[in-house]
């Protein structure tokens, strides 16, 4: 390995304390990245959804990469920091679902996760923007802002990913149809749903798919309308959801575009990688290749006994 090149790395790491894998692997993880990779730290923990930013903006030219421990709702609170920036992120999945990561085919093992940060290559990555708020994976309106607003601390570190099943199917049966009317490509459709869901990446709610064929660099929004009329087909239509497989005779609406319009009779909270940040009226619009994430390039496939670097 270049030693070199290693030394040449200066990190902003920034720590979600309540993520759910990070009390448990955060010094294992500081240990690879410091020793057996040579990059040099500068750690911080998010103790508030401002601190993110506050700290890339501060550290932005003292390092020259960010890397944030956590799950996707972590890297949210830092995504419209790193693009004003230009600053490119590193990814150590420690929160429940990951789906980023996931996406992009960043390892859930924690070593060959730093090793992606140490050894990867860049990545440039489309984003969604609603309401000048920006989003990796998906922004929905509807059941999934319910599910956020119901999944506890403690669900995600007693269940894992199983959370978001287990707090879905206790707040489907008491979810009711909403009007939206939809606006994108030249076309208004006013429907009754139980979800808008605008999807830029591939996963979200802990693995399930956006659209089948989606990428986040495809430069496209993929959006679907859940539009069955009782909250008990919901159980019917679970598989394509998972697989992100539309059929409209399911109760689906599928489009896709660049900007999307979404209107309601009365605000509702519109939820961004699992955090709620915004309301209706919702214009959505694609940013092309928008930031840069470190990826696996090649993986080392047998764990190495951990050694110092030598300079």
């Amino acid at each position: 390995m270049n030693q070199n090149k290693l030394r040449s790395k200066k990190a902003l790491l920034l720590v979600n304390p309540r993520a759910r894998k990070v009390k448990n692997n955060l010094h294992l993880a500081l240990t690879y990245l410091q020793e057996n990779f040579g990059i040099e730290i500068i750690k911080k923990k998010i103790e508030s959804p401002q601190d993110s930013s506050h700290f890339i903006q501060n550290y932005k030219n003292q390092v020259n990469m960010v890397i944030i421990a956590g799950g996707d709702g972590t890297l949210n609170l830092a995504v419209d920091a790193l693009v004003e920036t230009g600053l490119p992120l590193g990814i150590l999945p420690l929160g429940t679902a990951n789906d980023l990561a996931r996406t992009l085919g960043i390892p859930i093992s924690l070593f060959e996760a730093c090793q992606v940060i140490a050894t990867g290559k860049k990545r440039y990555i489309d984003l969604g923007l609603v309401n000048g708020k920006h989003f990796f994976n998906v922004a929905s309106i509807g059941l999934s802002v319910d599910i956020t607003n119901n999944l506890t601390k403690e669900a995600k570190l007693k269940w894992g990913v199983l959370a978001y099943a287990i707090t879905a199917s206790k707040i489907i049966l008491q979810s009711r149809p909403f009007t939206a009317e939809i606006s994108c490509n030249g076309e208004s459709k006013i429907v009754k749903t139980l979800q808008v869901a605008v999807g830029n990446g591939r996963h979200y709610g802990g693995g399930m798919t956006i659209a089948h064929d989606a990428k986040i660099d495809d430069q496209r929004l993929d959006l679907y309308s859940l539009e069955v009329k009782y909250c008990w087909q919901f159980t019917g239509v679970l598989p394509s959801i998972w697989q992100g497989k539309y059929q409209e005779s399911f109760g689906f609406r599928y489009l896709s575009a660049s900007v999307i319009n979404v209107y309601t009779r009365k605000p509702r909270p519109i939820n961004t990688d699992g955090e709620i940040v915004t309301y209706t009226p919702a214009h959505f619009q694609l940013v092309p290749l928008a930031l840069a994430i470190i990826v696996p390039r090649k993986l080392i496939t047998e764990k190495k006994k951990l050694q110092p670097v030598i300079y």
